[in-house]
């Protein structure tokens, strides 16, 4: 039997926090997900234009086989400055991985394009990414809100007003896995007009407000679901509490990557930067096997789906982004 964990969220994965910091004015924000311990971690690229840091330290080659945090940020190339910030405050917390007695945390992040939703964005020479990243760590917690929150907050998905979303799957087994997403897509998530989504048949307990079937089929697309888009991407971090090994790890960020797909149309495009990581954090049973691995990701790639939409449902109008429950309330 699989059906949501307590809080739905990530943090249904044992081992995990997470926390957001906003900035209002600027309208962008940033979401940091910390792991109680250095997790096995990986990562899956498929987006056109992503804007990424330490994307290739987690190739299974490499050598460093753990990462302490993973970052989702607004803010274009300027939010992977909230990183630096997580690490400054992961390290004055003696974390990081040991190089003789020197310690440097292991935080891949990953970024989304916020900037151009009308927000403040003359910073200067102080972009507050660095400042957000350090709060969003202060603020982590098992609950944490969605919506209009962390990275989040400036996002769009295709004419819709995006966010941050989050869902999870646990089985009669104690299995868990979990999906955070920072949905902000040049595709649509919409079906046709709307007002169903496209990942209405994945929905449970109503988290994308009852979703209703199509009345429908379509089988025509526009090119994207936004005029001349500048750029989007949906970002986000899979996690399970399964002992994964790095490969195997990979294989469920490629399969998650299938969970965007499903919520989006078009997904994956030029002008998105689509990026899925993933962390295991152990806590289960012994080392994965393959059945179990093809197991996770596939319960992985819808948790992926539901996040989205539970992202574009739960978001706020801000100043003329309108959000789903506006448009169709």
């Amino acid at each position: 039997m699989v059906r949501p964990g307590p809080r739905n969220l990530l943090t249904d994965v044992d081992g995990l926090r997470v926390g957001n910091a906003e900035d209002h004015g600027v309208r962008s924000g940033v979401t940091v997900v910390l792991a109680d311990a250095p997790a096995v971690a990986a990562v899956d690229v498929r987006g056109g234009a992503p804007g990424t840091r330490e994307t290739e330290a987690l190739d299974p080659t490499c050598l460093v086989d753990r990462a302490d945090a993973v970052v989702l940020s607004g803010g274009s190339a300027f939010g992977l400055d909230a990183a630096g910030g997580v690490m400054a405050w992961l390290a004055a917390r003696g974390r990081g991985f040991a190089v003789g007695e020197a310690r440097v945390p292991i935080v891949p992040a990953a970024i989304l394009f916020d900037l151009l939703n009308g927000g403040h964005k003359a910073w200067g020479h102080e972009p507050p990414y660095r400042r957000l990243g350090q709060d969003a760590c202060v603020a982590a917690a098992l609950d944490f809100a969605l919506g209009n929150a962390g990275a989040g907050l400036g996002a769009m998905a295709g004419s819709l007003k995006g966010g941050l979303g989050s869902a999870s799957a646990v089985t009669s087994d104690g299995l868990q896995v979990g999906a955070l997403i920072a949905a902000n897509p040049v595709g649509s998530p919409l079906i046709g007009d709307g007002p169903t989504l496209w990942a209405w048949s994945l929905e449970q307990n109503g988290e994308m407000g009852g979703q209703v079937p199509p009345r429908a089929s379509v089988t025509m697309l526009n090119a994207v679901g936004r005029d001349l888009p500048a750029g989007g991407t949906v970002i986000g971090v899979v996690a399970t509490n399964a002992t994964l090994t790095r490969a195997s790890a990979r294989r469920v960020a490629i399969m998650a990557q299938d969970g965007i797909a499903r919520a989006v149309r078009p997904s994956h495009t030029p002008f998105d930067g689509d990026t899925l990581f993933v962390l295991a954090t152990g806590r289960g049973d012994p080392a994965a096997s393959p059945d179990l691995v093809a197991r996770i990701g596939g319960l992985a790639a819808d948790c992926v789906a539901r996040s989205i939409g539970r992202a574009v449902y739960l978001a706020d109008d801000l100043g003329d982004q309108i959000a789903y429950r506006t448009r169709f309330r």
